[in-house]
This record gives structure tokens, sequence and C-alpha cells, in this order.
């Protein structure tokens, strides 16, 4: 309806005098009273032209033609604004649309062709997932679903950091643990893992081997360690039902020369200099204060080095876009990857950084303190347990990832209304109740009604309702879009208020039959909505509670 729309006001500004086409802006007025679609171009207009607003949309819609079967009405409002109104034919049109789409209804192909990386989680092999994790997993595998119903072929990534000084430490860590366990007076050296995961680690390798691995090294004991925790991530990835297409491991940028390959790189373009026994990137040269260890005197990268090589590494594979989720902790790091990037001859902007904020446990607005079993963290596990992986991955999802995250434990362990996920799986469980009770009573509607079946559909509640349906697949591209899935959320609360008030005006029981099943038929539709927002999502969908 918008390109519709858009065409029509193209042509009537075409006969105005103007130098400059404006920019044409659509918004859905929040009033109902303001019309379905409403644009102020004709204000944008009143400077340039030197005239009334009121009296410029007035010339527009002199030649604006009226097509019954599509505009109900045409109006100028307030200051200057010019407000659409859908014709009912219009209207049961798009309702049938959504009848026939089905469980595609939403799908658009805006990005059909698009090769999409999305990097995300990438947590260090070292412990087991936090809280913190579970918002970038839930974010990452959330936008990686909007983009394949946008009609891009995403490739989910795991990015593991299992080489460096933290790796080194994990296995000292865990053969330390394993030596006490087998009397030996050691102590944990300072900033080695102290999880009680190290321990369940370290008691693993005491039952299977004894004392068998007292002369193995600390190299041996990551391995096992790695593994053990690898095995932990995926578990409980797989409880927040996500799932990764690939595995990336960062040894393997070491193995295969593309570090090496990328300091050569920089040292080429006089972007590298030595100083201090260590190896530090100009960053100055793009704007920062100060320039960046890429390798220490130690000898050992600092992370953007292996970055660096990582991104080009995803670059060389062909993809069109690479979507980088990460946490507040990188805003000061992900530039200089960019900017190295740009000095090696690479498109940056074919890299899309999305920065969440901090998350943090709170319970009738107070700081909460979850026991924890494995770790002195809130892992990502402990937190399921307690309110379930759809509540976790909802309540992820709530706000906008550039806004600190307050997690109501309170709030998300209600079994009612005041719990968001509940209030819309309820909504799609009650539509599915009312639904076997109708059709026991008036049978099963036609699969593909015909636009007079639908025209028993007249009262402003079943209209208003109709409307917002056939707003999935605008929902679905502005969240992809702005890789901002609340937006979604958004939408399907409207959802779900707006069958509320469909349901209160509008019985389906104790009617005609033909009104009965065209009420039906929206049911179904507003069922059949819900399920596919809540499937991008990552959430069931219930059809009993």
């Amino acid at each position: 309806m918008n390109s519709y729309i858009y065409n029509l006001l193209y042509k009537a500004l075409s006969k105005l005098d103007i130098s400059e086409m404006p920019e044409i802006q659509l918004e859905s007025p929040k009033i109902a009273e303001h019309g379905d679609v409403s644009t102020n171009v004709a204000m944008l207009l009143a400077k340039p032209l030197r005239q009334n607003p009121r009296a410029i949309a007035q010339q527009l819609l002199n030649d604006i033609p009226l097509d019954p079967q599509v505009l109900e009405a045409i109006e100028i409002a307030g200051p200057g604004f010019i407000n659409f109104r859908f014709a009912k034919e219009y209207v049961y049109q798009k309702l049938r649309a959504i009848i026939e789409e089905g469980l595609n209804f939403g799908k658009t192909e805006s990005k059909k062709g698009q090769r999409v990386q999305i990097e995300f989680v990438s947590a260090n092999p070292t412990g087991p997932l936090t809280v913190g994790h579970g918002r970038n997993a839930v974010l990452g595998d959330t936008i990686a679903r909007l983009m394949e119903w946008t009609g891009a072929s995403v490739d989910r990534e795991y990015y593991f950091n299992d080489a460096g000084r933290q790796m080194r430490v994990l296995g000292q860590s865990v053969q330390i643990r394993y030596q006490q366990l087998l009397g030996q007076t050691v102590e944990l050296a300072e900033g080695g893992y102290e999880g009680a995961y190290i321990i369940d680690i370290a008691k693993g390798l005491v039952e299977d081997y004894g004392d068998e691995w007292k002369r193995k090294d600390w190299e041996s004991f990551k391995k096992v360690a790695q593994e053990a925790i690898f095995i932990d991530i995926s578990h409980t990835l797989e409880r927040m039902n996500i799932h990764m297409d690939n595995f990336f491991n960062e040894f393997n940028l070491y193995e295969n020369g593309e570090i090496e390959e990328v300091l050569t790189a920089l040292k080429e373009k006089e972007l590298v200099y030595e100083a201090d026994g260590a190896t530090w990137f100009k960053t100055t040269d793009f704007g920062k204060e100060k320039d960046t260890v890429l390798v220490k005197s130690t000898g050992e990268p600092t992370y953007r080095l292996p970055d660096i090589a990582y991104h080009v590494n995803k670059l060389n594979r062909g993809y069109d876009e690479c979507i980088d989720v990460f946490g507040a902790d990188h805003i000061a790091t992900y530039p200089d990857i960019l900017s190295a990037l740009q000095s090696l001859g690479y498109d940056e902007k074919r890299i899309r950084v999305i920065v969440y904020q901090f998350v943090t446990l709170v319970k009738d607005g107070q700081p909460f303190k979850m026991s924890t079993r494995k770790s002195n963290f809130v892992t990502l596990d402990e937190l399921m347990d307690e309110v379930g992986p759809d509540v976790t991955r909802f309540f992820f999802l709530m706000r906008s990832p550039n806004t600190h995250l307050e997690f109501d434990i309170g709030q998300a362990k209600e079994a009612g209304e005041k719990n968001p996920v509940f209030y819309l799986q309820y909504a799609h469980a009650r539509i599915h109740s009312i639904l076997r009770k109708a059709e026991e009573e008036y049978g099963t509607p036609p699969k593909t009604p015909t636009l007079d079946q639908l025209k028993p559909l007249v009262h402003t509640s079943e209209l208003a309702l109709i409307k917002t349906l056939f707003k999935l697949p605008k929902a679905i591209e502005g969240a992809a879009n702005a890789f901002e899935p609340h937006r979604l959320i958004n939408y399907l609360n409207e959802v779900a208020t707006d069958f509320t008030s469909f349901y209160h005006d509008c019985r389906i029981m104790g009617v005609e039959r033909e009104c009965a099943q065209a009420r039906v038929l929206l049911a179904r539709q507003t069922a059949r909505v819900l399920y596919n927002g809540l499937s991008i999502l990552g959430i069931q969908a219930p059809e009993q509670m």
C-alpha cells in the first residue's frame, strides 16, 4: 500500500512548481480517526512554495484519483496532514492474502540473494555461558532469524578464542586443582580460574585416570578442559533453541599464517612500528588519541591482531554483510578493526557492529543475587532453570540492544499478564481454545474464502485487527533492518491488544453462521501471526495453557 500511495503523491507533486522533489514520509497514525496512513509532505513544501500547507494539501488532493476499491477517503487534517483511509474491499483482500500465505505470511524477499554471516556469543572457552553471554546469544540468533525471513542466506558463526594467555591460565588452573585433589600442596596462581566447574573437570580426570596425569603438562589439561567447556556451552545453546552453522577457532589463524600475513600487510602500509619491545598500530592516524598495541613485549598478540585477521578471513569468504554482536566492553576496540580493514583495502561497510548493553538481575526493583552452583557468577543455565528458556529469550529481547537491561526475576516467574511472554503465549492459546469451540458449533470455515465470505467483518474492532495483522511483513523488515528484535515484540503486543478489543466487541458464539465463520477466520489468522512472530523470536506458541 505504501508504494501505491507514494506513486499517487509523486504524480501529484510533479504538477507543482517545485525545483526539488521533497522526501515523502508515510507513517501510521496512532489514532484511528486520523486514517491508516498519513504524510506531512504539504507542510514540508510550505516554505519553498510560500503557501499555506493546507492549501498545498488541497492542490495535491485535487490531482489524486480516488480508487474506491483501494481508498475510502483522503482527508486534510490539522495544519496540513494528508490522511489516507483504506477501503473495506482492500482490507478484505489483504486478509485473504494473509490466509493464502499461511505460515509464510510475513516473509519478504528484500534481502534475497544476499549472503550474511552473523558472529555472536563467541565466549572464550574458559567457562560456562553467563547471563551476559545470554543476551548476546539470543540477540544474534534472533537477528539471524529476522534476516532469513527477509530472504537472506545466513550463516551463524561462533568464534572460539582458543589461543593466547587465557587458555594457558585455563590449563594451569585445572592442573592445579587436579594436583590438589591428589593431596599435593599447591596454590592456584593469582588470576587463575576459581569456579567450581574447574574443580569438576579436575575431579573427572581423577576419576578416569587416578594419578596417571601428574606428569602431564598444562596443555594436556587445557585440551580436556576446553572440550568439556565446549560441550557445556553447546548444551546451553541447545536449551536456548540456538544452533550454530560454523565454529571458527582462533588457533587456525595462527596455524594458517593469516595473522602473520595481516601484520606484514600493515607493516607494508607503514601503519605499525616497534617501541618498548612491542608492536604498535598507528590508530592515531584514524583519529584516536593514542596508538594501540598489537603485539606485547612478551611476543603475545593482543586481541586486536587476531580479530583483524579473522575479519579479513570473513570478508574473503565472500559475504555481502558480516554482522558482529558485541558487548559494551568492545566499544573502544572494534573501531580499530574497521580502521585496519579499511587500510588493507577492504570495504569496512560490509561489517556491521551491534553493541548491546549489560544485564543486571533485579527483583522488586532491587538487585537480585541468585544462588549459583558452579561458579562465582550466574550461569545462563542457572537462569533458565529459574525462569525457563522461553522467558529467558523473551526478556533478553524486550529492550533495545543499546539500553541497559534489568532482568526482573519476579516478573519473569509470574504466570499471568504481568509477564509479557505469558501474555503473548496465553493470547495464542486462548485463540486456539476459542477456535475449537467455534468450529464445533459452526464447522470449519473455508480454507480460501471469497471476499463475500469476509464482508460480515464490518465492526471497527474487526477492521482495526485486520489492519494490524497485515503490518507483520513491515514489522519484520523494520526489526531486521534496524537489528532491533524488540520492535517485533512491540508489534506482537499490538496484535494481542487488538485481538482482545475485537473479542470484547465482537462475539463469535451465538451469532449467525456466516458472521461467526468470518470471525473464526480472523481469529485463526491472528493466531497464525502470533505464531510466526513468536517463532522468529525463538519462542514456543502453545495451543493450550
